[in-house]
């Protein structure tokens, strides 16, 4: 048994690394598509990259490793029963069971083993790669330039453009505030910018444009009672440009790594035992809002108000009220004119107003606490299912490899994609249903394995009486039944 266990595992190991690392390369690629516009043009030293590329590898096995191990379990028993080999240890007394049995220890092990990684080692790689891409984009030159606003990303200068893309802009204005004795203002109706080979610099070629120039202080020159004139006077001096190239200085604005506390509290980069703390802390502080909340808001409506008057700590103020009241005329609308009447509904409706923002205000913080707990339950599922979602889809592969007859990477990688697209779809389908609170975490994550789990008692079953899926059903008896009364 030794020797065939031996066996079953260098079956299964060659396939399983050759399938990891191609989902693992298509993954990475995926990566770099999606983000190829940040990475480009940025003149990055290639050990970044590298480090970039680490970090994302090791935060995608998630989806990596589930796709490896339901591909190659069924191409390790597909080539087992293509071979007639599975035919032969059936014949000699070995159940499905058992011929699964060595390679149900790797996965589950591998299963244990996964749990740990994804608890402790792919929040470190979510933490490092969401850091490294954060300041890559950073220092994107165009993403400090944003239409209809002023932007100081670079010191002395404050910069508005009112459109443009990738490096072309129209209706410049530039302020150098370099010289604080000097107000310096460039406009251009169009430009382009490109940097120098160093990276030091920032060109700005500036087209039909004008530079205005003026003192900040008043001119102080002439007679003294001259001087007195020219407190309000400030020299300066325009002039026009067809072309003009600008010259900033971007040192300083280079690939700063971040500081480490900028992604710390994210969902994605803690462990289950951080998720748990955060989400108790979440809680704690949900209901203390909301208890604040609900007090607030009744504590500024007289109804409340009312409620809260204690007779016992004001009877005196209640029995002057009542003696003022006997000798004061109460206040009616009918007692105003209509500029007081225009006046009180006027203050009324900005009350209102106010206290419908105010509630409208803490409705959207209440809101956002919600989604954001919801986000580290989800996560705190997510830990625990991706290898319970291991083990269902060895269960499923093995089987219905043995029971398809195919090995190689023909029939089995179109089977395993089908698969892995309803698998895929599933925790897709159930992650959205629980942010969206239609579901539980709990469900939304767990839901995709527990759909998935019938099929692969089914295939289990099937393959150990060596018989297809629809034998087991009687699909054929049913249709020979059915031809046979037509």
């Amino acid at each position: 048994m030794k020797k065939l266990s031996l066996f079953f595992l260098k079956s299964f190991i060659g396939p399983f690394l050759a399938t990891f690392f191609i989902s693992m390369f298509m993954l990475v690629m995926q990566f770099l598509w999606k983000y190829i516009d940040d990475l480009m043009g940025k003149g990055l030293e290639f050990s970044i990259i590298l480090e970039l590329l680490f970090y994302v590898s090791a935060s995608l096995l998630p989806l990596a490793l589930p796709l490896a191990i339901l591909l190659s379990s069924l191409i390790v028993m597909g080539n087992l029963g293509e071979n007639n080999e599975l035919t032969a240890l059936k014949a000699s007394g070995l159940s499905i069971y058992k011929i699964l049995r060595p390679l149900s220890f790797v996965i589950i092990s591998l299963a244990i083993g996964t749990f740990y990684f994804s608890n402790y080692i792919i929040p470190i790689a979510n933490f490092k790669w969401h850091s490294i891409i954060w300041d890559i984009q950073e220092t994107k030159l165009t993403s400090f330039l944003r239409p209809g606003s002023y932007t100081q990303e670079i010191d002395g200068f404050s910069i508005k453009i009112s459109e443009g893309k990738d490096n072309s802009f129209q209706r410049i204005v530039i302020h150098d505030r370099r010289d604080y004795g000097v107000l310096k203002t460039i406009t251009a109706q169009s430009g382009e910018f490109y940097r120098s080979e160093t990276g030091d610099y920032l060109f700005f070629k500036l087209k039909d444009g004008e530079v205005f120039e003026e003192l900040s202080k008043p001119a102080s020159y002439g007679k003294p009672e001259e001087k007195k004139k020219s407190t309000k006077t400030f020299p300066g001096r325009k002039s026009k440009f067809k072309t003009a190239t600008y010259k900033m200085n971007l040192t300083g604005f280079e690939l700063n790594r971040t500081q480490d506390e900028l992604f710390k509290n994210d969902f994605e980069m803690l462990n289950v035992f951080q998720i748990e703390k955060t989400v108790d802390s979440l809680r704690t502080n949900f209901d203390e809002i909301a208890e604040n909340f609900a007090h607030n808001n009744t504590s500024k409506h007289e109804y409340f108000q009312a409620l809260s008057f204690t007779p016992a700590k004001n009877e005196g103020r209640k029995n002057e009220t009542i003696q003022q009241q006997d000798t004061m005329e109460l206040l009616t609308i009918n007692h105003l004119d209509e500029e007081e009447i225009a006046l009180l509904h006027e203050n009324m409706t900005n009350a209102l107003l106010t206290n419908i923002n105010i509630l409208k205000s803490q409705l959207d913080i209440e809101k956002n606490k919600k989604v954001n707990l919801r986000k580290f339950e989800i996560e705190f599922h997510r830990k625990f299912a991706l290898s319970f979602s291991i083990i269902i889809l060895f269960f499923i592969g093995a089987p219905l490899g043995a029971i398809v007859k195919k090995g190689g990477f023909g029939a089995p990688v179109v089977i395993a994609a089908l698969l892995f697209m309803v698998y895929f779809v599933l925790i897709t389908i159930g992650d959205n249903m629980a942010k969206e609170k239609v579901i539980s975490p709990f469900l939304g994550m767990w839901g995709p394995g527990f759909v998935l789990m019938p099929f692969a008692v089914i295939l289990m079953i099937s393959a150990a009486k060596d018989r297809s899926v629809s034998e087991m059903f009687g699909i054929p008896k049913l249709l020979k039944l059915l031809n046979f009364k037509n």
